[in-house]
Order: C-alpha cells, then sequence, then structure tokens
C-alpha cells in the first residue's frame, strides 16, 4: 500500500497563491484498490508530474465543496473513465458534493456520474464494499455535509479528518486508525475555531486516538511559514507518536500485511531521503 502526497497546501490563499501543491493525496494498493481523496486545484497535472497514470482509479473521494477539495473532480472521472467512454470506478463524497445542498454543490454533474458508481456518504455511516469498509466521520467546517473518511481493510485502517475543526467527540469518528492522515492548516493553538484545526488540538486527537503513524497534510500560509516540519518534531516530542509532515510529492509504502509491525523509524529514514 501507497500513500502519494500530490500536494499539502489548503485553504483559499495557499491555494491561490500555490505555496504548496494542492492535488490532494492518492492510496494506492488499499484492499487492491487505488483511491484519490480530495483532487484540488492541479491534481491532474501532479499526476503526471510524479509519475502516476490518473485512470488508473478505482474510487474518487471527495469530502466537501470547496474548490481546495474538489476543482479538479471532474477531470479526474475523465480519466478514470477513459474519456467518458465506459463505465468504470466509484465516486464517494458528501451531500453537497454529488447532489448539493443549499448553495454548497453539486460539484459533480451528472454527465461525469452517469460513468461511474456514486456513494453519498455521511458521517457515522459505514459501507462495506469490495474488500474494504469506508465510514464516513463527521467534520465541523464551512460545508455542513462535509465528511472525512475511515478505510478499513483486515490489515490495515487507516483515518482521514478532512477539513474539521477540533470538537469533544472527534476522536470516536477515528479510533483503531494505524494511519491517521489530518488536515492541520494552522501552527500551535492558532486554530479557526469549528473550522480548521490547529498542530496544538492534533496534539489532543492523537492522544485520544493513539494511531501508529500521524501524517499532516492541508497547511495553511501560517503553517507553511512554521514550518510544518518543527511543529511534526513538537507534535511528537509530546505525545510519543511518531508524527510526519508530509510535504509535496512524498511517497510512503507500508506492507499492510504486516500494518501491525511497520517500522516507523525506517519509513521516516526512507522520507528524508526520498525528499
Amino acid at each position: 500500500m501507497k500513500l502519494i502526497f500530490l500536494g499539502t497546501g489548503g485553504g483559499r490563499f495557499a491555494t491561490i497563491n500555490q505555496e504548496r501543491m494542492t492535488g490532494g493525496f492518492r492510496i494506492d494498493g488499499f484492499a487492491d484498490k487505488n483511491f484519490h481523496v480530495d483532487p484540488g486545484p492541479g491534481a491532474l497535472v501532479r499526476l503526471h508530474d510524479f509519475g502516476l497514470n490518473p485512470g488508473n482509479l478505482d474510487v474518487l473521494f471527495i469530502s466537501h465543496s470547496h474548490a481546495d477539495h474538489y476543482n479538479d473532480g471532474e477531470i479526474i472521472v475523465e480519466a478514470m473513465t477513459e474519456g467518458m467512454s465506459k463505465q468504470n470506478g466509484l465516486i464517494v463524497g458528501s451531500k453537497s458534493i454529488l447532489e448539493g445542498y443549499k448553495q454548497w454543490g453539486p460539484c459533480i454533474s451528472n454527465y461525469h456520474k452517469s460513468k461511474s458508481n456514486t456513494l453519498v456518504l455521511s458521517d457515522n455511516q459505514s459501507i462495506n464494499l469490495n474488500g474494504f469498509t469506508i465510514k464516513g466521520t463527521k467534520t465541523m467546517h464551512g460545508d455542513p455535509t462535509g465528511i472525512g473518511f475511515q478505510l478499513k481493510s483486515d490489515d490495515l485502517t487507516i483515518s482521514y479528518t478532512s477539513d474539521t475543526g477540533y470538537f469533544d467527540t472527534l476522536h470516536k469518528y477515528h479510533k483503531g486508525a494505524d494511519i491517521l492522515i489530518a488536515s492541520v492548516l494552522r501552527p500551535k493553538n492558532k486554530f479557526i475555531k469549528y473550522r480548521h484545526m490547529s498542530s496544538s488540538q492534533l496534539i489532543e486527537l492523537i492522544n485520544e486516538v493513539k494511531p501508529k503513524l500521524t501524517i499532516m497534510t492541508h497547511y495553511g500560509l501560517k503553517m507553511i511559514n512554521a514550518p510544518p516540519e518543527n511543529e511534526a518534531k513538537n507534535i511528537e516530542k509530546k505525545t510519543g507518536r511518531s508524527t510526519i509532515a508530509a510535504f509535496d510529492g512524498m511517497s510512503l509504502t507500508v506492507n499492510d500485511k504486516n500494518a501491525n509491525d511497520f517500522n516507523i523509524e525506517t519509513l521516516k529514514k526512507k522520507i528524508i531521503k526520498n525528499k
């Protein structure tokens, strides 16, 4: 199983300025499926930049109707369906993405939905699919239908917070995660209440969830300037749990057959070597 970060920027101003790329990330080889998560602006270009095939995709997941998460969604669907010439793939998204909700969305047209299966996922809804389970996780963000997810196979559990402020029960949605991927827009305690987490709030979440590995991503300008690598070191020191600040193009390979035994320090050394 491989994680590839096609961009680690997020929020309006980091996206507009492209201080970090905003292509979301891929999860390849999870339960023998390939996923693209939150393909923001530039996702298609970054796939080519990093030598990935945009058509080699089984599941497209879009968490909510903000452009830094959905912008390249329709062109990724076109790649997944060979230019809309064949029925293929699954699009999983919030209600706003696939159906629209009040002023939010829909962000994928009926035309683009016509060649793929679709699944509107809500928080705490768990769906068994071919070889894995996907559960929607609650967010508190500008789009009230927004969701994160938890993917679970027989061997590995991956959780993704998407954009959310910290709230008291957030950890309950991500319990059991081997790998926690967290959107952390701001450093230290500079959170945006009910919108985005800061690194100080991520410390609380890690202490509650206790993942084997946490990966920070989706940085705003304040986090980029912190920089995120320093925040990750501080988080790891305070939690005693391995924490990595993702960077654009970062690729991380995990043997999901032995997820309980993967060596975090070895993974870190590979990441630093390849940076």
